[in-house]
């Protein structure tokens, strides 16, 4: 009797043969393909990034110590997944891996929700980093505007912040040095500039 062809896990064959203009992973053994991130979407990653970057990669007005890469493909015991940002502490990832995926479960994680990956990034990728033992996770909404701030204790996750507009993020493990949660949706209308009090 042959196996009913939709419980068949998906192989990492399976991942290379989807198209380049997918982001494909697989999630409890599940192929899991999305297309690439919308504007808004990549434009948050990488003011987030730009903002990360400074003070905690490179000491600049912060602690350093820290490696951070957009979008790995991460391998996560049976699972392959792609976070939108992922950050290690340097000591964790002294060395450039040789291969092109990491298995060095990253000490935080952010995902930037988009409605093509909400389920998976609010759902069972949540749970496989917890599972890896990634001690934080954030879940950054351009849509709404909102981040959410997870941080891992008992293996489940606890909810440490919520910033909202007008806000400034400065929450563990990222807590040296904030930032306005603001810049982090560049196609947004700026601020209103307060008038110059200069005669």
């Amino acid at each position: 009797m042959n196996a009913d062809p939709a419980l068949k896990r998906a192989t990492y064959a399976d991942l290379e043969a989807v198209p380049s203009h997918l982001v494909a992973e697989i999630v409890d053994g599940r192929l899991e393909t999305h297309p690439r991130p919308r504007p808004r979407h990549g434009g948050a990653a990488i003011e987030l990034s730009y903002e990360l970057t400074g003070p905690y990669r490179r000491g600049r007005g912060g602690p350093g110590g820290w490696i951070f890469i957009p979008e790995p493909e991460l391998h996560l015991g049976p699972d392959v997944v792609v976070p939108d940002l992922a950050g290690w502490r340097r000591e964790r990832l002294p060395t450039e891996p040789e291969t092109a995926y990491i298995e060095t479960p990253p000490d935080w994680v952010c995902e930037i929700l988009s409605p093509a990956t909400a389920r998976l990034d609010r759902g069972p990728k949540r749970r496989i980093y917890a599972e890896a033992g990634v001690a934080f996770l954030w879940l950054l909404d351009p849509a709404e505007r909102q981040l959410e701030c997870f941080a891992l204790a008992a293996g489940s996750w606890m909810l440490k912040a919520t910033f909202q507009p007008g806000d400034e993020v400065r929450v563990e493990p990222f807590d040296a040095v904030g930032f306005p949660l603001d810049v982090l949706f560049p196609f947004d209308e700026p601020a209103p500039q307060k008038p110059s009090e200069e005669a």
